[in-house]
């Protein structure tokens, strides 16, 4: 019984060790997530660049007269153009609805902000920190961009109406 009222009692304890754990934590996950969305930005943006050149030049070349015979090659010129303009609407599909660019900015602005706030807790004498306004403080700049995330994301989704304003 006394090992789980010291349990609760660490659990519900709130200290300036606590706090900083929360910010790190979370800064290491946007500048994480931020790397992803990086990555995952420059790989949709050259497939678009290398895929949109490849159709022009495999289009064109298929209309040039040395490719029509053998009959195979002509067949395979064919059949690459729609399969590279098809790969290449499905990159941009992709592209349109994950928001790579601008959730890679999101996540390291707000990386950013966590920072800030992180070493402005430092910075704040350990007598004069006001832990509860830390934690919401925190819990608010993750709760925004959350918000701003699936508000980008999503924003062609129908909404949930307000329960308040409907009529019965």
């Amino acid at each position: 019984m006394a090992e789980l009222e010291t349990k609760q009692e660490t659990v519900t304890r709130i200290d300036d060790k606590y706090v900083l754990d929360l910010y790190e934590s979370k800064i290491q996950y946007y500048w994480s997530a931020s790397r992803s969305n990086k990555n995952s930005f420059k790989r949709y943006r050259a497939w678009t660049i290398i895929l949109g050149a490849l159709v022009t030049l495999v289009s064109s070349i298929s209309a040039a007269e040395f490719v029509q015979e053998p009959a195979w090659l002509r067949i395979l010129f064919a059949v690459a153009t729609p399969a590279i303009a098809a790969t290449l609407t499905v990159i941009n599909g992709l592209g349109q609805n994950f928001h790579w660019g601008a959730t890679w900015r999101d996540m390291v602005l707000n990386g950013t902000r966590l920072e800030k706030e992180r070493d402005r807790f430092l910075a704040t004498k350990p007598e004069e920190r006001d832990l509860v306004k830390e934690l919401d403080t925190l819990n608010n700049l993750v709760l925004e961009e959350t918000s701003n995330f699936f508000e980008r994301v999503l924003d062609s989704e129908v909404k949930p109406k307000d329960q308040n304003s409907s009529s019965g």
